[in-house]
This record gives C-alpha cells, structure tokens and sequence, in this order.
C-alpha cells in the first residue's frame, strides 16, 4: 500500500489523503469539494485554493 500523508483542505476542514511524495505546487482534487487545491507547504502540509489559471492572450 502507498504511504499517504494528511492535510486539512482549507474549503471543508477536513482532513484528506495525499501521497507522501507529493510536491510543493503540485495541484490535487478535494475529495470533498471537487476543488483544486494547490500544496504551498510541506512542512507541515498546507493547502491553499489553486488559483484560476488565465488566458493568455499574447500568444
């Protein structure tokens, strides 16, 4: 079995599951929200909103 870490998603307050190895800027799913949420932290493990990715109409 996988080792897993918890952290607290910052929309529902509860705790979920990551991957031990996940990475800081990595993005995961809230199970609970369906929201993206983006790893800011590991030390301990914070997660914050991911934030909206913009069009970028310069290309």
């Amino acid at each position: 079995m996988a080792e897993t870490i918890t952290a607290e998603d910052p929309l529902s307050g509860e705790e979920i599951e990551l991957p031990a190895d996940v990475e800081v800027g990595e993005i995961v799913d809230s199970p609970a929200t369906g929201a993206e949420l983006e790893v800011v932290s590991l030390d301990p493990v914070t997660l914050e909103e991911a934030p909206e990715l913009e069009e970028d109409w310069g290309e």
